[in-house]
């Protein structure tokens, strides 16, 4: 009568090893779905708040003022966001499509921070808005290369308004509101419906 013979320790080792690298190329070949569409509707309601006190500011720098909190609230909104949709979903934020869309969203931001501040000691103000639509929406377009379907399309429709912004400069207490807040309040309520939040 033969003896069952137990598993060797290195066979069980060399499967957990096998499990945890599948796991982590999965992780890696995944999309990065923390997107908030309740922050993003959340991020247009403080765009819309922002165009309607800068509109009434007399000079560029109270104007500049206004939207630059805005975006530092909207900011902080859409990480909060992205972390406790994450933590809904069980999904780390910075794995490995969350570290893909950081890596595609920060430097298009960080170029719209220079303009800016470029552009405002030059005097050339006017050009501020039309950056900002075109850059965020290149930022939303590369991260969103690591995210859901919608992300891309929503940065090319921020290009879009940014494009338009540039060309008609006039028009740039419309297109902010229109880009930041429409766009956003569009885009969100589909991510919010369609993607859980």
């Amino acid at each position: 009568m033969a003896t069952p013979r137990t598993q060797p320790a290195e066979l069980h080792e060399h499967a957990m090893d096998n499990l945890k690298y599948i796991r982590q190329t999965l992780e890696r070949a995944g999309s990065f779905t923390a997107v908030p569409g309740k922050g993003g509707v959340l991020m247009g309601v403080v765009a819309l708040v922002a165009a309607r006190f800068a509109a009434r500011q007399p000079g560029a720098g109270g104007w500049l003022a206004i939207w630059t909190v805005a975006a530092l609230v909207a900011l902080t909104v859409g990480v909060v966001g992205a972390a406790l949709k994450s933590r809904r979903f069980q999904i780390p934020l910075f794995s490995g499509p969350g570290r893909k869309f950081i890596a595609g969203f920060t430097p298009a931001i960080v170029a719209g921070a220079i303009f800016t501040v470029v552009f405002y000691r030059a005097g050339i103000s006017g050009f501020i808005p039309g950056v900002w639509l075109l850059l965020y929406g290149a930022a939303v377009l590369s991260g969103g290369s690591a995210s859901v379907r919608i992300v891309p399309i929503m940065g090319a429709c921020f290009m879009f308004v940014g494009t338009v912004a540039l060309l008609l400069p006039g028009w740039n207490d419309l297109l902010l509101p229109v880009g930041f807040g429409g766009l956003h309040l569009i885009f969100g309520s589909v991510i919010a419906v369609k993607y859980g939040g």
